[in-house]
């Protein structure tokens, strides 16, 4: 199908759906409850995703509802790191979109993903900023200022903005003064969160989740060079591989339909 179709049919769907009661994505933690039998599998898709993607995942998500009322899809949100463990911890999971990727290298390595069906998706670009009416933060070294007293990142463990914030200030040389008064994040969103209410003087998040709130300003770009760049790989689970309807939502996210959805909330496609 060309271009012209697919943007067609998609906007039909994200229209049907906006119309279908409970079709919409949302942020559902998988639970550890009993397995799927084989047959609700086949039309039930859970997906784990990095917490940035959630907005324009939950409107792909409500137009491929609306396009195949015989699939279910379940999505778990949050840091990436965290659904790495949980991955590793045995939780169901069919297709995993991670925002870097450490925590996508590390379950292949452990033979807990479909090694074929990886792709590079997306590109994002890690961002400073600080609460709206803020001024005194003007570039990524202000933060090591005695004025700065508290900065919003990821959690390095764990979470990907985390480590590229934490790549971007060893770059600069203020990595050890920035993570004495850092506060550290579960997740881009909570980092963005601080940032929005003031509660901190900057934070290090990224531009596709600075683009979804008007109480924050983006003081700069990371510098080139300061941290590798922001891929979002994406892949089948070893489980989810045998999944029909999660083949067929990953190929659904690679579609030139989907492309001009992440593209609306500033992702870039990396393929």
């Amino acid at each position: 199908m060309n271009r012209n179709k697919w943007a067609a049919v998609f906007a039909a769907a994200v229209c049907a759906g906006a119309l279908l009661a409970g079709c919409g994505g949302s942020e559902h933690a998988v639970g550890s409850a009993g397995a799927q039998t084989e047959q609700t599998a086949s039309k039930t898709v859970t997906v784990f995703a990095a917490k940035s993607m959630t907005d324009c995942l939950d409107e792909l998500i409500a137009a491929y509802e609306a396009q195949h009322a015989d699939v279910a899809i379940t999505v778990n949100y949050a840091g990436s790191g965290d659904l790495q463990s949980q991955i590793e911890n045995g939780a169901p999971c069919d297709l995993f979109l991670s925002a870097a990727q450490t925590q996508m290298d590390a379950l292949c390595e452990e033979g807990l993903m479909a090694d074929e069906t990886r792709r590079d998706l997306l590109t994002n670009e890690a961002v400073l900023v600080t609460p709206k009416e803020a001024s005194a933060v003007t570039s990524f070294e202000d933060l090591a200022l005695h004025s700065v007293e508290q900065v919003a990142i990821g959690n390095p463990d764990s979470v990907p903005v985390g480590q590229y914030a934490g790549e971007i200030l060893t770059t600069l040389g203020i990595w050890d003064i920035v993570y004495d008064k850092a506060v550290l994040g579960s997740d881009v969103r909570q980092v963005l969160a601080w940032c929005e209410t003031g509660e901190v003087d900057a934070g290090i998040v990224y531009a596709t989740d600075a683009a979804v709130t008007d109480d924050v300003t983006v003081v700069c770009a990371a510098p080139e060079g300061s941290c590798a760049p922001v891929v979002y790989p994406v892949a089948l689970t070893a489980d989810g591989a045998d999944n029909e309807a999660a083949q067929d939502v990953l190929t659904f996210l690679q579609s030139d339909a989907a492309a001009e959805v992440f593209e609306a909330y500033g992702f870039g496609m990396a393929q």
